[in-house]
């Protein structure tokens, strides 16, 4: 089970730190990433991170500006996203990958949170 929490309404250029709790099994044994759907558009990678917390990749959009990470003492997987932009506003999902290596391709994941809804005003 994973469940997300930290979204909510922020002006461009601030920040927010999103965080996925997930159950020990889940965390011990799989990569993570996150995911964002915009009103409208289909869903997108937006970062992702290896079991080992040793890997990290970023969509090109959000590279710089948002940083995942792993806690494992907390079970728990982090987007911190500063200098947000309107184009950030979506619904964000964290999903737990299959095996210890994360990937772009949402059919690598096979768990996914309800999403946490971030909006960006100007």
């Amino acid at each position: 089970q994973l469940v997300e929490s930290g979204g909510g309404l922020v002006q461009a250029g601030g920040s927010l730190r999103l965080a996925c709790r997930a159950s020990g099994r889940t965390f011990s044994n799989n990569a993570m990433g996150w995911f964002r759907r915009a009103p409208g558009k289909e869903r997108e990678f937006v970062a992702g991170i290896s079991l080992n917390g040793g890997r990290q990749s970023y969509a090109n959009s959000v590279k710089g500006r948002f940083t995942i990470s792993r806690d494992r003492v907390k079970n728990t997987m982090y987007l911190q996203m500063n200098n947000l932009e309107i184009e950030d506003t979506a619904d964000y999902y964290c999903a737990a990958a299959r095996g210890s290596l994360d990937s772009n391709d949402p059919s690598f994941y096979r768990s996914w949170g309800q999403g946490t809804q971030v909006t960006v005003s100007s």
